[in-house]
């Protein structure tokens, strides 16, 4: 018998076996994000329907700021209308939003990588929205949120930390419950 080449087979295929073992156990759609528990990014977004003419500056009530919504629950949705499984998840935020709306929760869509008009006839086709749509010049706020693709959404608890982030179409049963989860705690108290 030839030790020295069992051990080495030993050697080569034991871990193979472990790797295996352990990637089977894994969900491939769970993509670990630093941000929840962190302090969300901050931002200035315009309204998609802010009377804004082409080429001039954003009024301060056109502007959208995170740092102006502490004390509430904050949903961010990032979407497009070339995204085929934010059509799958619409009605569900749609839904939640309006019951949300009165209980310190506020809902934005932030569109990604498409244009205001695309958006705005995307929003008719699937009739209506309950929440406002915010514009994201050059992607910015995406890429300081480590967005991966659409459709991505994320919680902000009232302190303005990241409570939560779902990668692919949210579920009005999931959503509700988090936001339930977030409403139920106690409001803590805005850390930097």
């Amino acid at each position: 018998m030839n030790w020295r080449g069992t051990l080495i087979a030993l050697a080569v295929v034991l871990p193979l076996i472990l790797l295996f073992r352990v990637g089977m156990h894994r969900d491939p759609r769970a993509i670990p994000s630093p941000l929840p528990g962190r302090p969300a990014p901050d931002f200035a977004l315009r309204r998609m329907d802010a009377d804004t003419a082409a080429g001039t500056l954003p009024t301060d009530t056109s502007l959208v700021r995170l740092e102006e919504l502490r004390g509430r629950v904050v949903v961010l949705n990032f979407w497009a209308s070339w995204c085929l499984a934010c059509r799958d998840e619409h009605a569900a935020l749609s839904a939640v939003a309006e019951a949300y709306r009165d209980r310190g929760v506020v809902f934005y869509g932030v569109l990604y990588n498409d244009t205001p008009e695309s958006a705005r006839r995307w929003i008719e086709e699937m009739g209506g929205q309950s929440y406002e749509t915010l514009l994201d010049p050059g992607a910015r706020t995406a890429i300081d949120y480590g967005l991966y693709g659409v459709p991505e959404t994320f919680l902000i608890d009232r302190s303005g930390r990241v409570a939560a982030k779902q990668i692919g179409p949210v579920t009005e049963a999931r959503l509700s419950a988090r936001l339930d989860s977030l409403l139920a705690a106690a409001p803590a108290e805005a850390t930097p």
